[in-house]
């Protein structure tokens, strides 16, 4: 609970104060510190300020700034002394202490324990090895992919280390922190709303230049931060030489060299961690760390002393006066003439007390000069808003005058001057062992050739989906047997009746009919990922991005295109990595043209059953081929009539291929697997039942399987649409089977496994394919009918989870809207103009 909830009279114990570093120093040194009980006094007559007893004297706060204390107060702290206890030890004494009012030392201790908990925010840019950090730290499994952006939303885990508890959140990566992009704004407001108790800035050792700019826009926002020199392992094998501790000084951030592939440094980096968030804000002017705090860290370090080594550069416990050994907070100088603009609007934000609570006046200061839009936007609701945006655009003329080049130009310049600076002193040099990324450029010359790289990728693409159709085979014929095992079993141990008939035919026959696909599911997605984690990926929006263009898009949609294989959902949320609103629209409206991995069942049952082995692949890939030749003829459409906007430059990071473990590849694989099987568990189980159960009532023995069907529930919702499909040849188990897949598109897969199950006991040597066929050319279905079908399938209404996204992500159901219904229109017009030239052409 926060301090302001406290009622008159009440008291509560201090275990965290929030805000930014300047804010919370302030608070501090009133006497605002952890384990300290405050009582509220009383309230002003208008209700605020309020009056607080603290340390023996008295403090008033108005109500925003109590806001930003937490505390718990007494009951909240007893009820935690007794969980504590009991998780020790309890004997009956512990429930007669339940109404004793605790003492000055339980309360703090509580408080100190409630403190343990550690809210950190990883920072830093693509590519930068955050998420291994993340999954190494909490054993989460994130995929990692090896090009920009992979991170698309905020993940959460926790961890554990040396007595504190820690909630890490994976923020986007980004390369700064400014309005450009929707990931950079999403960190800053992540990191202004959500004020994580330390910032982790993971840096990638092998780019220190560039990636040290997003350091200096972090360092402006006076946060306690932490930098990780990550994969330093490549940076020494390259011979590259820095004195870490130094640059850390210049900073004013421990710096601390680890490899989150190993984890090397990480117990030493969240040692650091702790070191921060106890001591950084309890350090005077002259130095001297404040005694009380002190001792709880000192208590703290000495059931961890000698882990680390004795001297880590970083250390709150040792001495009265660490100023020496820790990091402090320092202002980076941007120079006279920028520092001089800086400091005239922070003296006029510095008039809005409000203002102080949430941000760094210098920070808002530098993003003003910057003529940063969403800072303006937040600056416009403070009383005195114009005239900060007079002295904004006065300092901006000065600068251009003085510099000769705007505001936003300078402040860049002399960011980078100062990190060239930074560099240089701390004996930053390059090794000597020639081109230390010789291989990567080796294989981009053949990969990204203007002559072979368009057949290299095309020729990847049709592996992919050529060792997903046959390789996959194999398990699947295995698992289609187990399942047919498995209903001959269950139907002969179970009595006729509407028990054996639900378990067989909805459960086994509905779930079963896409449980066998899974092989090729593991299969897709194993290729998919071993693209994203080698770093072909990006090379593919490379090669890609001139074809894009034409079609109105940026050469960086083709990643969440590719990404739509496996899902759209995924793939439309990591639009957020495109900076044009135009293409991430575009991108977002074309997306359910990409063959997701829930279509894939269908595909497969359906070519398996009308088509021969060796038409079987082309057909397959043909689906795919139309469906991006749709996209990029809807694509071109939209960016002429529909979606308007300027294009943004083409600039995105070629990482070095690394080559992916394994380990990363099948877990990545095995974590979609398991989403699959868990959707036959719930939706797919619950969607068999219920086009089960609208096939069987209303039930007659005395009908054959044929005609019980068409009298039932579901027979005559299918006969009800079925003028609405006759232009393309469906019957109305087609039909269906299609209104069914509204929710989830295997559930097309296992409605058809129901209605075109076996309506027989007979056990023939015939293969379930075959025996599918035999039912779906009785009611009439032929080869072009099928085909149609895929392609109304492939084009039609993406699932409810793919709306929900682009209602979320486009932020309008207009959008949402409007994808349903032209994708539902196209799939109609294309599917019965083929079925209508085919007929002509072939009868």
């Amino acid at each position: 609970m926060k301090l302001s909830d406290l009622k008159t009279g009440e008291k509560g114990v201090i275990v965290k104060v929030l805000g930014h570093g300047g804010f919370r120093k302030r608070i501090v040194e009133m006497g605002f510190i952890k384990g300290n009980v405050v009582k509220v006094l009383l309230n002003a007559p208008l209700q605020d300020p309020v009056k607080y007893q603290i340390l023996g004297y008295e403090v008033s706060l108005r109500h925003k700034e109590a806001e930003m204390i937490e505390v718990i107060s007494t009951e909240e702290a007893k009820t935690l002394e007794k969980t504590y206890s009991q998780n020790v030890s309890c004997s009956a004494k512990c429930d007669d202490a339940d109404d004793a009012p605790l003492t000055d030392k339980q309360l703090h201790d509580v408080a100190i324990r409630k403190r343990r908990t550690i809210n950190v925010a990883l920072v830093g840019n693509p590519n930068c090895g955050k998420t291994s950090l993340f999954n190494f730290a909490s054993g989460a499994h994130e995929h990692v992919g090896n090009y920009s952006g992979v991170t698309v939303d905020a993940k959460e885990a926790t961890a554990s280390f040396e007595g504190y508890d820690f909630n890490i959140i994976d923020l986007p990566g980004t390369y700064s922190l400014s309005a450009y992009s929707p990931e950079e704004l999403y960190v800053r407001r992540q990191i202004i709303d959500k004020t994580p108790d330390v910032v982790l800035n993971v840096l990638d050792a092998s780019n220190l230049e560039r990636n040290l700019y997003l350091t200096t826009q972090l360092v402006d926002m006076h946060l306690r931060m932490i930098c990780a020199l990550n994969m330093y392992d490549e940076f020494e094998e390259r011979g590259d030489k820095l004195d870490h501790k130094t640059l850390g000084q210049l900073f004013g951030i421990p710096m601390v060299p680890t490899v989150f592939k190993t984890g090397k440094g990480v117990d030493l980096l969240f040692h650091i961690i702790i070191n921060m968030y106890e001591g950084v804000d309890f350090i005077d002017k002259k130095g001297n760390i404040n005694p009380q705090v002190a001792r709880d860290i000192q208590e703290w370090h000495k059931n961890y002393e000698g882990h680390h080594g004795s001297n880590h550069g970083e250390d709150f416990a040792h001495g009265n006066k660490p100023n020496d050994s820790v990091s402090r907070h320092i202002h980076l100088n941007h120079g006279t003439v920028i520092e001089q603009g800086i400091e005239a609007i922070k003296t006029e934000l510095k008039n809005d007390e409000q203002i102080r609570h949430k941000y760094s006046t210098r920070y808002l200061s530098i993003k003003l000069l910057e003529m940063d839009s969403e800072t303006e936007k937040e600056i416009s609701q403070l009383p005195n808003a114009q005239r900060i945006i007079e002295i904004r655009d006065r300092e901006a003329a000065r600068i251009k005058k003085d510099l000769k080049e705007d505001s936003e130009t300078a402040i860049m310049d002399a960011k980078y001057g100062f990190i060239h600076g930074a560099l240089h002193e701390a004996g930053y040099e390059k090794g000597d062992t020639g081109d230390t990324y010789q291989v990567t450029h080796i294989i981009d010359r053949i990969i990204t050739n203007r002559y072979v790289g368009f057949p290299i990728f095309f020729a990847l693409i049709f592996l992919m989906f050529h060792a997903t159709f046959t390789l996959g085979q194999y398990p699947m014929d295995w698992i289609e047997a187990l399942v047919g095992l498995l209903g001959d079993v269950v139907g002969k141990a179970l009595p006729d009746g509407i028990v054996r008939d639900m378990v067989c035919d909805g459960i086994i026959g509905g779930v079963g009919s896409v449980i066998v696909f899974l092989p090729q599911i593991l299969i897709l997605y194993g290729f998919i990922s071993f693209m994203e984690d080698s770093g072909y990926m990006s090379r593919a929006a490379f090669i890609m991005d001139r074809l894009m263009h034409k079609m109105g898009l940026h050469g960086k949609s083709f990643i969440p295109l590719v990404m739509g294989f496996g899902c759209n959902v995924p793939a439309i949320m990591a639009t957020r990595t495109l900076e044009s609103r135009k293409s991430r629209l575009i991108t977002m409206l074309i997306l359910p043209m990409m063959s997701c991995s829930a279509r894939l069942p269908i595909y497969i049952m359906i070519t398996g059953a009308f088509f021969a082995v060796e038409y079987q692949s082309i057909v397959m890939i043909s689906l795919y081929v139309i469906g991006i030749a749709m996209a990029v003829v809807m694509s071109r459409i939209f960016s002429r009539w529909l979606v308007r906007g300027d294009d943004t430059p083409f600039v995105m990071e070629l990482p070095p291929y690394r080559f992916p473990s394994t380990k990363t590849i099948a877990r990545h694989t095995w974590e979609k697997g398991k989403q699959y099987l868990r959707k036959m568990g719930g939706v797919i189980l619950v969607a068999s039942i219920a086009v089960w159960a609208l096939g069987y009532f209303p039930h007659n023995d005395s009908l054959e399987p044929r005609q019980q069907q068409e009298q039932s529930y579901i027979g005559q919702i299918g006969k009800t649409i079925e003028p609405i499909f006759k232009a393309q040849g469906f019957d109305w188990k087609l039909d269906v089977g299609l209104v069914s897949g509204i929710g989830a598109k295997e559930i097309v897969a296992s409605t058809m496994g129901v209605l075109y199950g076996d309506d027989t006991t007979n056990a023939d040597e015939t293969t379930k394919h075959e025996r599918m066929r035999q039912h779906m050319e009785a009611d009439g279905i032929t080869p072009l009918v099928a085909f149609c079908y895929l392609l109304f399938v492939l084009l039609y209404f993406p699932c409810l989870a793919t709306i929900v996204a682009i209602k979320n992500e486009s932020g309008s159901w207009r959008w949402a809207l409007f994808t349903a219904l032209y994708t539902t229109m196209l799939a109609w017009v294309v599917s019965a103009a083929v079925y209508q030239v085919g007929r002509l052409v072939l009868y």
